[in-house]
């Protein structure tokens, strides 16, 4: 690990070094950083014209200057078979991080496969099959004509509803549109599996139904929007820790009024002033922290409400905003409908909203005109309204999350600058499938079919539902007991004779077993359980494209080889349709056979051709050649045509997840002059006739969508949606409320990515959190028995899990906050099945009941527990 190294210089990248574009594959703000590569025994000077970043290194460099690097930025990996040195650095240059790197973008290059500096060496390397008791090394034909085989005598015996599937649906990492295509273009259009789910949900939906059947795709502004907006609302999300160099390069200077300027210049003629903040968030964050620091207290608002009530806290600000007249009247008439019908069915006064939310009147009537009192001279207020898995995994998901659109609806802040309603998201997005209608609506709870007993074979792709997943602990004993009955077939029977071996499989899958395939690239809790495991490339070994959290695509280069015979999804998704094309067609059935041609993808690129550019709008504009060309800032989805090659027709198109459909662009509409198209960073003219696909002129993009007030439903017009408030809604929760004393509130940190998968092989990660911690409230923790650092356990009638004890002062009485998917102590264990209509989970309100375990382990002993509240220098 780079900080224990005690690495106090790194060798400089000479003038010629390779450089590679490369997108942060973390979180879902896409950072831009360039991948420097040169061969083990050269450097460069330090005199500008001497090395690759153009600086004069001979001097002490600032933390901002473009030639500073960290330890965690350098290390050796293969490069076509050689080994090579690499650093990965944040891009001065991208406008979305402008050379900010995040404690997880930043250690890119660390957390690299590498032989030299033993770095990921967790990593798998090469096809795995059950045998002789163990997981043991196989050729990528054997595993996959295993794999084929049994799958097909699945389906043969139980139809494709045999066959179940969890697949990622986001961009990063090992997603991204080539490897989505791959997997929905197998499993949608090859077969039409409808037993499938996705990463982090035990069905195959949309997370955000709700604002998506109104009209409004969930990701519909720009990064700029926040520096221009006059009131920042955010619910349910902790930015500085989750989005972390979006909040710091364009929330931060619309706080400290540094981007005054640019408001005057984009937005003349209305009064600016810096931004105010409101957070909706039952527990204070080092985000609301932050922004007082930087806005000052009078211009930050937090709603610290009782967990779960947000729809009734919407319902309330909507309410008094069309009481008082706040409603952008002529925006409603011409772009929407609904609104009377909303204003009568989501009646909420301040008066019951305070009682059930726990919020004061006043603070409810403040928080209604920060977001849409008129400005002075009657300007309307633009407010950005921002949410993430505090509303996407709270109680009563779909109304909750069409509420709170209402009230963005109601006050005209979509399509305009410094407006929005978008989610603030957790990966990447890269989705690019085949239609998913055949799934149905709701989908399949698949988690339950699996406990259960249904099915008999599981394809994984990227997903470890042992970590990622509610009602983990039934989930996790019988998907054991399950396929260990696998297992114990196999070990009946010699390795060599594979028609012998798969009758024994089939037969243990007629008692209940299940047979599973794991595709991923380290090992993980549910692979553990796998017959099958396949080793896939990631992000960096093999090109791959993914658009941010404003729809900004950028295709990172690759600059490394996988490790051993590892390969990108995408390809292991070709090889193993092509095996299943052979085994039907040796089994006589060609028509079957037939439906698995057309995967003769050689490399990832093939995959993007077939599907993104053939199925996706604006598809046809945009590629590797163009991407690579316009480096790491690229163009904002919907692409509509080349710079300088005259005008485009507006059209739809399918958008990040499943079943978005996006409304693409007009040039002109009701908003007037506003801005909508783009070329990289800035705007351009638009594009007709599709272009040939071989030069590399800038795509034009759509900065915002529905900037020309036409929405995503056949008329064209948003549509309000009637809410009401039904409290806690999933089945169960009210009784585990009342049965329980602590509220179980999770989330993510800064310092871990999502579920650790790769941080749980890094010694600066696993150093600080061995274990998952729990914020308590000071008192709580007296009243347990508890010191700083004890191990606890967390209980209720759902499961147990454990953590280490934190004290947190700003943390409430009797609520807490866990670490979400940690390895070393799952929360998911403690999360009920209940689910809404729609199968979107509900990890946010959960209660249990907390023990000692033991003091502090030894793992721990050496760490502070000070507060994490964010406290600005002096």
């Amino acid at each position: 690990m780079a900080y224990k190294r005690n690495i106090d210089r790194l060798p400089i990248p000479p003038r010629d070094a390779r450089v590679n574009n490369v997108t942060c594959h973390f979180c879902i703000v896409g950072c831009g950083y360039k991948a420097y590569t040169w061969p083990m025994n050269r450097q460069g000077g330090p005199a500008p014209g001497e090395n690759a970043y153009g600086e004069d290194l001979r001097g002490q460099q600032g933390a901002d200057s473009a030639g500073w690097v960290a330890p965690s930025m350098y290390n050796v990996v293969k490069q076509d078979g050689r080994d090579v040195q690499i650093v990965i650095k944040p891009d001065h240059d991208c406008v979305v991080n402008s050379g900010l790197g995040s404690i997880r973008g930043a250690r890119m290059a660390e957390v690299s496969y590498s032989a030299v500096t033993g770095t990921q060496q967790a990593r798998l390397t090469d096809p795995l099959v059950w045998r002789y008791g163990t997981m043991s090394p196989t050729s990528w034909e054997d595993s996959l004509s295993l794999v084929a085989e049994v799958t097909r005598r699945v389906v043969e015996e139980q139809g494709e509803d045999g066959l179940i599937v969890s697949a990622y649906d986001h961009g990063g990492a090992g997603g991204g549109y080539e490897n989505t295509w791959a997997t929905g273009k197998l499993y949608f259009e090859s077969m039409k599996v409808k037993n499938i789910r996705i990463h982090n949900r035990p069905a195959y939906n949309s997370e955000v139904h709700g604002t998506r059947d109104m009209g409004v795709g969930e990701l519909n502004n720009c990064y700029e929007d926040a520096e221009l907006a006059d009131t920042i609302f955010v619910a349910g999300a902790n930015s500085l820790e989750t989005q972390t160099n979006y909040f710091l390069n364009h929330w931060v200077p619309n706080l400290r009024g540094t981007s005054l300027d640019k408001k005057k210049q984009e937005l003349p003629n209305e009064p600016h002033a810096a931004a105010r903040v409101i957070v909706v968030d039952p527990r204070r964050t080092v985000t609301i922290a932050a922004c007082e620091a930087e806005a000052g207290k009078d211009n930050v608002l937090h709603l610290q409400i009782n967990s779960g009530t947000d729809l009734a806290l919407f319902n309330a600000l909507f309410t008094e905003i069309a009481s008082r007249g706040w409603v952008d009247r002529s925006f409603i008439d011409a772009s929407t409908s609904g609104f009377d019908a909303a204003v009568a069915g989501n009646k909420t006064s301040v008066e019951d909203a305070a009682r059930i939310t726990g919020l004061s009147v006043a603070d409810i009537r403040k928080a209604a005109s920060w977001i849409a009192e008129p400005k002075q001279g009657g300007a309307r207020r633009r407010t950005m309204f921002a949410y993430e898995k505090g509303i996407i995994w709270g109680n009563d998901n779909y109304r909750t999350n069409q509420a709170m659109v209402n009230v963005a609806l109601a006050t005209g802040n979509i399509g305009r600058p410094g407006g929005g309603c978008v989610r603030l998201g957790g990966h990447q997005e890269g989705y690019a499938r085949p239609s998913d209608a055949h799934v149905g609506r709701p989908a399949a709870y698949v988690d339950q079919l699996l406990i259960q007993g249904k099915g008999g074979i599981h394809h994984v792709w990227g997903c470890d539902h042992f970590k990622t997943t509610l009602n983990a602990g039934e989930f996790k004993r019988t998907y054991q007991r399950r396929t260990n009955m696998v297992k114990e077939a196999m070990d009946s029977v010699p390795a060599g004779d594979r028609p012998a071996q798969v009758e024994a499989i089939i037969k243990a899958i007629r008692a209940g077993g299940l047979f599973t395939v794991n595709v991923d690239i380290v090992p993980t809790q549910i692979g553990s359980c796998a017959h099958v495991v396949l080793p896939a490339a990631t992000s960096g070994e093999m090109n791959l494209t993914s658009m941010n959290g404003e729809r900004r695509m950028r295709l990172t280069e690759r600059y490394m080889d996988p490790p051993g015979r590892a390969m990108p999804d995408c390809l292991i998704a070709a090889q193993l349709a092509q095996a299943l094309e052979r085994t039907w067609r040796a089994a006589g059935k060609a028509d079957i056979a037939d439906r698995f041609r057309g995967y003769d993808w050689q490399t990832e690129e093939d995959a993007f051709n077939d599907g993104y550019r053939k199925h996706e709008k604006g598809g046809e504009f945009v590629t590797y050649a163009r991407l690579r060309a316009m480096g790491t800032n690229g163009f904002q989805e919907p692409a509509t045509g080349l710079a300088g090659t005259g005008p485009v027709t507006a059209g739809t198109t399918t958008g990040a997840t499943p079943g978005m459909v996006v409304q693409g662009p007009a040039i002109e509409g009701a908003r007037g002059k506003e801005p909508v198209q783009q070329a990289g960073p800035n705007t351009g003219p638009s594009a007709a006739a599709a272009p040939p696909s071989g030069g590399t002129e800038p795509i034009i993009g759509t900065k915002r969508l529905y900037a020309d007030g036409k929405f995503n439903r056949p008329d064209g017009r948003a549509t309000f949606a009637v809410a009401e408030w039904r409290g806690l809604q999933a089945e169960g929760k009210q009784a585990e409320k009342d049965k329980h004393r602590f509220l179980i509130n999770n989330g993510r940190a800064n310092h871990v990515w999502q579920s650790a998968y790769l941080d749980q092989h890094n010694d600066f990660v696993r150093d600080r959190f061995p274990y998952p911690y729990i914020e308590m409230n000071p008192a709580d923790m007296q009243e347990l028995r508890l010191s700083p650092g004890d191990l606890v356990e967390v209980f209720n009638g759902n499961g147990a899990t454990q953590a280490v004890a934190w004290p947190e002062a700003q943390v409430r009485r009797n609520e807490t906050f866990m670490l979400f998917a940690y390895p070393t102590g799952v929360q998911g264990n403690v999360v009920s099945k209940a689910t809404n209509e729609l199968i979107i989970p509900n990890y946010k309100q959960t209660w249990g009941d907390i023990r000692k375990i033991s003091d502090a382990p030894a793992a721990v002993r050496h760490l502070s527990w000070k507060t994490q509240e964010y406290r600005p220098a002096g």
